[in-house]
């Protein structure tokens, strides 16, 4: 999912690096703030067209005077024509209450307010009279004792360790902890927050039995008592498949692998909804748990689903500031006459790479192993050279929910083009590989990490047959550091984004391995600060093209950004990255890229703009990529 390709432009890209550097303080940031005497923005705008018939003045601390601003119902009759002076006294006297309710949400419950109506200046002609409110919201409540039971939690035997746990959880993870101020939107949160961790697993009936917040106005403190009813505990029953016409319901249980008879879990729901969705099967999937069963141990799942055309092409446009601008064709045949296999065959355009490929896959069996097969024809930019190259492949592969297996056996043909190119070569051979993901969260992760392994035996083709050893490791991890804490109580933890990848391609000397079975690197998700794919082994004339041994390493410390008292959804970046490539261990000598960045956490995931000095090429690059993947 993934801006013409980068050319270092220095004021320009100085002046990013600046502004960036200066995001990694903005933890601390406030607007100027305002005079609290000034009217309100709200009070000078008209509504309706209508001219106003009094102003209102409200004098109090910046963040309380916004607050009054946007909800004191005095506000909503300013522009009533017919307005008559008693009724304006009337809405005065009601004022004081609406305003005292007010600050108590923001949990001032002792204030000192005094309202007072000014007429205008005698022979102030066009002059209103204008209604002053003062405020001495005086100080916040403070949470001294909050209790959070669930009801039942005193009866569960031994064998409910697991809901024991979770009740647990729900009380060690309450988010008002004494010392924190009270407020009407921490509380009303704070209490929701509780009643979806119940409902997110095992209980997704949970609801909130009792509540109370007694406060103490004289001493500013309050005490918090809620009461959760879990319940029944359910378990997945039978997945049902409603709307299918085409294609086969058994198909989308495999594809779904819902663990029928385990304790609900939302995560899992979705991850299902999610498997069925990007299968390619399907337009649209909505999964459900029938909460009115009649056996909560065996609450069958239903599956509402629109199914896709059985053929359809989608046009692709896009830019990445690695390869330039992207021009993508793909052609979907979702079951192949004869073996009911879905293919996905695609053209990609962009200034690097000129592909044309087809991939052919059966749908999933018991286990949840497929069988695939696939053909691609490719021009690729590798170093200094353009590459041509062909590939044909076929195995087995399985993806479970945190773990992806491939078996499969592979030909490699490849030419490398222009003065000096290393020599063309051709190789089969047989790959496993292991890739398991433990991330918190699939498409924009904050912690755990991923570890894939790949292994491929083969023998080159020509001039003769030598064989060869190819492995490759990636290491990614995210490890939580200090907390980066908003005005109102929210907040995030920052961290350090680790990612290590290791490889070598072990044979003789003199075998001709191809270059598509080869290493390069660099680019914006490997060592920033170079251009894509332009780390790589050195030939006799000292140009760059594919090595046999691959070290690439990168510490990236991610900081949400604070603004205005208010968590956003930036966080600010700095990285470390340095890679290297070589025919021999003995010759690997990294390049290095150092930079600054900003990240937004989009619907979609984390969208980066990262601009990286490349030590050794000496040059500013500025990267930008969207989405996560490992």
């Amino acid at each position: 999912m993934p801006t013409p390709p980068a050319t270092p432009a220095r004021w320009p890209a100085l002046l990013f690096l600046s502004a960036a550097l200066g995001l990694q303080g903005c933890s601390a940031l406030r607007p100027a703030p305002a005079d609290a005497t000034h009217e309100d923005p709200a009070t000078l705008a008209a509504q309706s067209g209508t001219a106003a018939v009094f102003d209102v003045r409200i004098e109090a601390p910046d963040a309380v005077r916004e607050y009054l601003a946007r909800h004191l119902e005095l506000l909503r009759f300013r522009h009533l024509a017919d307005l008559q002076p008693q009724e304006l006294e009337r809405l005065l006297g009601a004022a004081e209450a609406n305003v005292r309710d007010l600050l108590g949400t923001l949990g001032h419950f002792a204030p000192d307010i005094t309202i007072a109506l000014d007429e205008p200046a005698t022979g102030a002609e066009g002059a209103l009279r204008q209604v002053r409110i003062a405020v001495q919201p005086g100080p916040v409540t403070q949470v001294i004792a909050s209790e959070v039971h669930v009801a039942g939690d005193q009866a569960i035997t031994a064998a409910d360790d697991d809901a024991r746990r979770q009740w647990a959880r729900v009380q060690r993870n309450w988010p008002l902890e004494p010392g924190m101020p009270f407020t009407q939107q921490g509380w009303d949160g704070a209490k929701s927050a509780g009643l979806r961790q119940l409902q997110a697993r095992r209980h997704p009936t949970a609801r909130i039995a009792d509540s109370r917040a007694d406060i103490d106005a004289d001493r500013h403190e309050a005490r918090l008592a809620v009461t959760y009813d879990p319940g029944p505990a359910f378990r997945f029953g039978p997945l049902q498949v409603r709307g299918s016409q085409r294609y086969d319901p058994e198909g989308a249980r495999r594809i779904a692998r819902l663990p029928t008879g385990s304790v609900y879990d939302e995560a899992q729901l979705l991850d299902a909804q999610l498997r069925l969705a990007s299968s390619g099967y399907y337009d649209a999937v909505f999964l459900t748990l029938d909460t009115e069963a009649a056996d909560p141990q065996a609450a069958p799942v239903v599956a509402q689903v629109r199914e896709s055309p059985l053929q359809k092409v989608v046009l692709g446009v896009g830019a990445s500031t690695d390869s330039g601008p992207r021009l993508s064709l793909d052609h979907t045949h979702i079951r192949l006459p004869g073996i009911g296999w879905r293919a996905l065959s695609k053209i990609s355009l962009d200034r690097e790479t000129q592909l044309l490929s087809s991939e052919w896959t059966a749908l999933p069996d018991e286990q949840g192993w497929r069988w695939f097969t696939g053909a691609q024809r490719q021009r690729e930019t590798t170093g200094d050279y353009d590459v041509a190259s062909s590939r044909l492949r076929a195995g087995r592969t399985q993806n479970s929910d945190h773990i992806d297996r491939t078996l499969f056996v592979q030909w490699d043909n490849a030419r490398s083009e222009g003065a000096g190119a290393p020599p063309s070569g051709a190789a089969v051979s047989a790959n496993w590989g292991w890739t398991g993901r433990y991330f918190n969260n699939a498409t924009a992760p904050t912690r755990g990490q991923g570890l894939a392994l790949e292994l491929g035996l083969g023998t080159t083709l020509r001039p003769e047959r030598d064989p060869f050893v190819r492995t490759l490791a990636r290491w990614q991890r995210f490890v939580p550091l200090d907390r980066v804490r908003a005005d109102s109580g929210r907040s995030r933890s920052s961290r350090l984004a680790l990612r290590a990848e290791l490889g070598a391609v072990l044979a003789r000397d003199e075998a001709r391995i191809p270059v598509t079975q080869l290493f390069v690197t660099g680019g914006d998700t490997t060592v920033r600060g170079y251009g894509y794919r332009s780390i790589g082994a050195r030939t006799e004339a000292g140009r760059v093209t594919g090595g046999r041994y691959l070290a690439v390493g990168s510490v990236e410390w991610q900081r949400p950004i604070v603004w205005n008292g208010e968590l956003t959804a930036l966080e600010s970046t700095l990285f470390l990255d340095a890679g290297a490539v070589a025919d021999r261990p003995a010759d690997l000598d990294p390049r290095v890229g150092v930079g600054t960045g900003v990240r937004w956490r989009s619907p979609v995931g984390p969208l980066q703009a990262d601009l990286a000095w490349g030590a050794q090429d000496r040059k500013l690059r500025l990267h930008l990529r969207l989405g996560f993947s490992f």
